[in-house]
């Protein structure tokens, strides 16, 4: 497979369709096999390497930093660095959010962890609605003004959030995001009825985490079984918005499940494989953020570089995946009122 590129959005900035995602880095993948993930990310032609702040408290950043520190001019030229802020970095009151006071702090410590002068995208890692969004902005494009950061994202923002954020920068004259890191996949689709509008209709490209929903659709889950040992839920099955109890009480997480091993054997690859060329392939999407725990999950993932499913096999899993909103407003109904075809009444 090879490695394709796309714009960071609506940047000039390109990147490989497939990202690196290092929430890993420094708790569940040690510094050794997180230096293993970058060097065969590189060496697979990917680009763009995604962190945070508080991925490991800062760990991940200083991984991340001492890994560019040893590479030649020539692979820290490829690399198209992103990270985040607004989450908690200490006990204060002014530890979190998106004010221009922790937002300073919190660019600062990255640029510091990760060893570098400029960070080319730095993303506010949710909405706080404590700050002004005036205040933020304006921030972020002193940082982009002062060749801090190049590019500015957002992450986890609603429809309305990412609407508001860019009309505001423009019409201030500000620097406008260029992307949005939403969580997406075959089991969450449901920022398809609002969020990935908001994207087209300001541009803004998609980077997905959770490609392949906590583990879900690589197939390590059945029905009959409880997850246990070394995997995600089976430490811990009750872990976030992938709790084993919840997801597997859902028949269309099966039916889910099983369309994707059915794609899967027919086309003689993995299931993550097919999960992930199916989301490359959605509207909006920039890259796909892969996350890892080890090497090998790292290269099986690799392997969707370049695959792309056609359409008998694209609506096979649509159909399982459809979340089925209700008529009103997302639904056949409500899709209709909003819709209208280009012709008069008398037209045939």
């Amino acid at each position: 497979m090879t490695m394709e590129y796309r714009n960071l959005g609506r940047s000039g900035c390109a990147v490989s369709s497939l990202a690196l995602g290092t929430m890993t880095f420094g708790d569940e993948t040690d510094e050794a096999g997180a230096h293993a993930q970058l060097d065969a990310f590189i060496e697979a032609g990917g680009t763009l390497i995604d962190t945070a702040d508080v991925y490991s408290a800062g760990v991940s950043e200083e991984i991340i930093g001492r890994w560019l520190a040893r590479q030649p001019p020539d692979v820290r030229t490829q690399v198209v660095l992103a990270t985040k802020g607004r989450f908690p970095m200490g006990q204060g009151p002014n530890d979190a959010g998106l004010s221009r006071r922790h937002l300073r702090d919190a660019l600062d410590a990255s640029l510091r962890r990760l060893g570098v002068e400029s960070i080319d995208l730095y993303q506010v890692h949710a909405f706080d609605p404590h700050t002004p969004l005036e205040e933020t902005l304006r921030f972020l494009d002193d940082a982009v003004r002062a060749g801090k950061i190049s590019y500015v994202g957002l992450s986890n923002y609603t429809g309305w959030q990412v609407q508001k954020v860019v009309d505001l920068a423009e019409f201030r004259g500000l620097t406008a995001p260029v992307t949005l890191q939403p969580q997406y996949n075959l089991l969450v689709r449901e920022i398809e009825w609002e969020i990935v509008p908001a994207c087209q209709s300001t541009g803004l490209g998609l980077l997905p985490w959770s490609p392949l929903g906590g583990g879900w659709l690589t197939g390590k889950y059945t029905r009959d079984e409880r997850p246990t040992g070394a995997t995600r839920l089976g430490e811990n099955p009750e872990r976030g918005v992938e709790a084993y109890d919840r997801r597997s009480a859902q028949q269309r997480t099966w039916d889910v499940v099983e369309a994707v091993e059915t794609v899967a054997s027919e086309r003689g690859v993995t299931m993550a494989q097919v999960a992930l060329a199916w989301l490359v392939d959605r509207p909006m999407v920039t890259s796909v953020i892969l996350g890892a725990r080890t090497l090998e999950q790292l290269h099986d993932n690799l392997g969707a570089a370049g695959l792309h499913l056609n359409e008998d096999e694209t609506a096979r899993l649509d159909a399982a995946s459809d979340p089925a909103p209700a008529d009103y407003p997302y639904g056949g109904p409500g899709v209709d009122q909003r819709s209208r075809v280009l012709a008069g009444t008398g037209a045939t």
